[in-house]
């Protein structure tokens, strides 16, 4: 069993199932993202694991002990979970400085001055704003507000951190810094860590694993990397980085993509003949070449994005992106081309 357990969880309003039968272990130490497009489902799961939301069917249970089930009719308010939350609004008080921002929750619970102060200057050290505890969040940027937040979540030393998309009110420069400052907080203070956001860059740097959700379903559960490179169905794959999804047409020999003029040797067939399928190819894992092998092709655009250069060629009525390092001898628009499938992928096509 997991530190951090769901079994069965589900949440309906009204007639709408919002999150369905979500079966889930989370280990101690653990940074793990739930990713997914609006209204999947990830967010209510997280408000269910912090106690904001009941059960309507499962349990969920942290290091063996319950804080919510169905079964045992037994539900844990948030305030007793000690679980640090930080949300995606920076939630800071206006008219407490940096300091009793993230001593006020330890003083509402009565814990000893000294201990205060331990947990305070601790926490503040390694948010990087030990210099700042006399600031007032007016005066501080937003990444310095957002750290307030995790200074106070720290301060409690809670059992899991709960991240709700934290990073999104911040500029891209500033969130890709946050990105490593959690990683690096996750480290020192060995916490077990709920990270909420639809970006993938955020859940992949983040990550010891992963889980992608549809429609309050579970996708895949998997490290970043297996996401990435062994998605489990269509929508993992279309959803996780770039792709192309390429109609295919068999000869009984093999496959070829659909309205190629010139498709060279057959495609990699299918462990499964007789079915419909279409292949699935991420765009820096095709060959685009001037000549050689391969399936012809025409240039249709080409755009420069810093050291990558975006294709998009054209077969038959089939459009197909590609990206390739700007060192690579470039093509121009309008120009013909060889196109070759170095890692395809297959799914059923209808």
């Amino acid at each position: 069993m997991g530190y951090l357990s769901l079994k069965d969880v589900t949440k309906r309003f009204g007639d709408v199932t919002a999150v369905n039968r979500v079966n889930l272990e989370v280990e101690r130490g653990e940074c793990f993202s739930f990713l997914g497009p609006s209204g999947c489902g990830k967010t209510t799961t997280l408000r269910m694991i912090a106690g904001f939301e009941d059960l309507d069917e499962g349990e969920l249970s942290v290091d063996g002990k319950v804080f919510s089930s169905s079964y045992k009719k037994y539900y844990l308010p948030p305030e007793e979970r000690d679980f640090g939350m930080v949300f995606q609004a920076f939630a800071v008080w206006p008219h407490l400085n940096v300091y009793r921002n993230v001593s006020f929750p330890l003083e509402i619970r009565k814990l000893p001055k000294h201990e205060i102060h331990e947990r305070v200057t601790r926490a503040l050290k390694y948010t990087g704003l030990a210099k700042q505890e006399n600031t007032y969040p007016k005066q501080l940027s937003g990444g310095e507000q957002q750290r307030i937040a995790l200074a106070r979540a720290i301060a409690i030393n809670p059992k899991v951190m709960l991240l709700d998309e934290p990073l999104s009110n911040l500029d891209p420069k500033l969130r890709e810094e946050m990105r490593f400052e959690i990683k690096d907080l996750q480290r020192k203070f060995d916490l077990t860590i709920i990270f909420v956001t639809h970006d993938q860059a955020e859940a992949m740097a983040l990550s010891d694993r992963m889980l992608v959700m549809r429609d309050g379903t579970v996708q895949q559960v998997d490290t970043p990397l297996g996401i990435y490179d062994r998605p489990e169905n269509e929508f993992v794959f279309s959803f996780i980085g770039l792709s192309n999804f390429i109609p295919v047409e068999s000869n009984g020999k093999g496959f070829f993509v659909r309205g190629a003029e010139f498709s060279g040797d057959p495609l990699l067939r299918p462990d499964k003949p007789g079915k419909r399928f279409k292949m699935a190819c991420r765009p820096s894992e095709i060959s685009l070449a001037r000549g050689g092998e391969g399936v012809e092709a025409t240039v249709a655009r080409r755009t420069y994005l810093g050291d990558m250069v975006d294709y998009l060629a054209t077969v038959g009525g089939t459009e197909i992106r590609i990206q390739k390092p700007r060192r690579d001898a470039l093509l121009d628009e309008g120009e013909r081309c060889r196109l070759t499938f170095n890692k395809a992928r297959w799914f059923p096509s209808q």
